[in-house]
């Protein structure tokens, strides 16, 4: 490796992981902003709905999740797993080929501890912006907010 970089990924579903993983392997400085309070992206089941179906109103309650409460994976879980980290059944999970979200959830997770990527993750991190400040030295912003609260934590540079 010719030298270790700062690097920031957003987002903590299974492409984000697998990233942060592959990064943290070569040697490079990981940091994950997720916008949630967990590991998961769009395997976290929040039963809340927009008020506004049509999002007309700027002052409603954004509720970013595409998943429903009974929902199981359209792919074995042989193919959903990766090379070095199988998706196996669980004596204690669900046994199906097809699981269901909950399963994926606790495979995410296991994932996550099992290569130290928790502890590279901020939580509760929106990121609202990402913009490069020199190009020479290739060094950029990311500017963060909190999003129950709205406050601005602020830029990182990277």
């Amino acid at each position: 490796m010719e030298r270790s970089i700062k690097v920031a990924v957003i987002g903590a579903g299974t492409a984000s992981l697998v990233t942060d993983r592959e990064l943290k392997r070569e040697g490079h400085q990981v940091i994950l902003f997720e916008k949630n309070n967990r590991i998961g992206g769009t395997w976290v089941y929040d039963p809340r709905v927009e008020s506004d179906r049509l999002g007309m109103d700027p002052g409603r309650e954004i509720v970013h999740s595409s998943m429903y409460h009974s929902v199981r994976v359209n792919l074995p879980r042989q193919l959903m797993g990766f090379l070095d980290y199988p998706f196996v059944k669980k004596e204690t999970g669900d046994p199906r080929d097809f699981p269901g979200r909950e399963e994926v959830l606790i495979f995410l997770n296991d994932f996550s501890s099992d290569f130290g990527l928790v502890e590279l993750t901020r939580f509760e991190h929106d990121v609202v912006r990402v913009e490069q400040v020199d190009g020479r030295r290739n060094e950029w912003n990311v500017d963060c907010g909190v999003e129950d609260s709205g406050r601005a934590i602020g830029s990182r540079g990277l």
